[in-house]
């Protein structure tokens, strides 16, 4: 499955107390148009799991291309990942921090249902809110690097 790339993106979800909790998850996906529905894989063990559960909300921060260094700080058990990060809280006061500095697109959910699935628990999300930087393109992960489907040309052109 490694080889299969996948989205490289930041779930985030405010615990309990309204501390922000985030990791690092490539197994993301949208479900349905209608009603608007996504996705996203934790392992049992996962504090933002925790988080998510208690608030009953994540967000799903699709990072931008150039910004493989967030990735890899919300892979790690760090307490500090949210330190030296620009964030937001939603709008609509429910879902997790949208790291607005660096991120192609997010969408901010409501748990709707949770799925066991080995070590691991699928949450679906309502998506209650969103938005896409047309500007960004969404960082891409698969066999342990980052990549995007783009070129950049010698003239700093993105094709």
């Amino acid at each position: 499955m490694a080889s299969a790339p996948g989205p490289a993106t930041v779930v985030t979800a405010f615990d309990g107390e309204g501390r922000p909790s985030g990791l690092t998850v490539s197994a993301v996906s949208s479900v349905s148009l209608d009603p608007p529905l996504a996705l996203a894989c934790f392992d049992r063990a996962s504090n933002t799991l925790q988080a998510v559960r208690e608030s009953g909300a994540f967000t799903i921060n699709y990072l931008a291309h150039g910004h493989e260094g967030v990735a890899l700080n919300f892979a790690t058990k760090a307490s500090e990942k949210f330190a030296d990060l620009t964030w937001q809280e939603p709008e609509g006061g429910v879902g997790g921090p949208i790291l607005t500095a660096h991120v192609a697109a997010h969408a901010v959910c409501e748990v709707e249902n949770e799925v066991p699935g080995g070590d691991h628990v699928v949450v679906v999300g309502r998506v209650l809110e969103g938005e896409a930087d047309e500007r960004s393109h969404a960082l891409v992960y698969a066999r342990r690097r980052f990549f995007t489907g783009l070129t950049v040309e010698a003239d700093g052109e993105v094709r």
